[in-house]
């Protein structure tokens, strides 16, 4: 049974590392309604982690902030979109680049290719002070 009508939930939340495992849980439970395998929730799961990971350490540097998630069934199809107000990527070709490194050395592009191996298409959208919009879909039940 396919869902024909798209179906939305939003969230805002702290910019906190113990978010992290929320977020997952209530994009896993949102998923569930698609009949997802195991292996599907766990892809979605990983990939939902290092999006807002992304978002804390690197959007907002450990610094308060709020991070926006939206997840949206339709058909087959789920899409989660997290969002920051962070500092945003200067270069997102470069960042998406799977070994990109920061000037502290940090591997922050290990993220992206890294979403983009458990997700069907990974999209960013971000620039200087601008922040940073992370959008991830995923064709359930092949």
């Amino acid at each position: 049974k396919m869902m024909k009508k798209r179906q939305v939930m939003t969230m805002k939340i702290d910019s906190l590392s113990e978010n992290e495992e929320f977020a997952r849980v209530v994009v896993a439970v949102f998923a569930s309604r698609l009949n997802p395998t195991l292996e599907e929730i766990d892809d979605i799961k990983t990939a939902v982690s290092e999006a807002v990971t992304n978002a804390v350490i690197h959007g907002y540097q450990n610094g308060e902030g709020t991070i926006y998630l939206e997840v949206a069934a339709e058909e087959n199809v789920l899409t989660v979109t997290v969002q920051d107000d962070g500092v945003g990527i200067a270069d997102v070709e470069k960042a998406m680049e799977p070994m990109f490194t920061t000037a502290e050395g940090e591997r922050s592009g290990m993220g992206f290719s890294f979403m983009e191996a458990f997700m069907d298409q990974v999209e960013v959208v971000s620039a200087p002070n601008k922040g940073t919009s992370v959008t991830m879909r995923k064709k359930i039940g092949r």
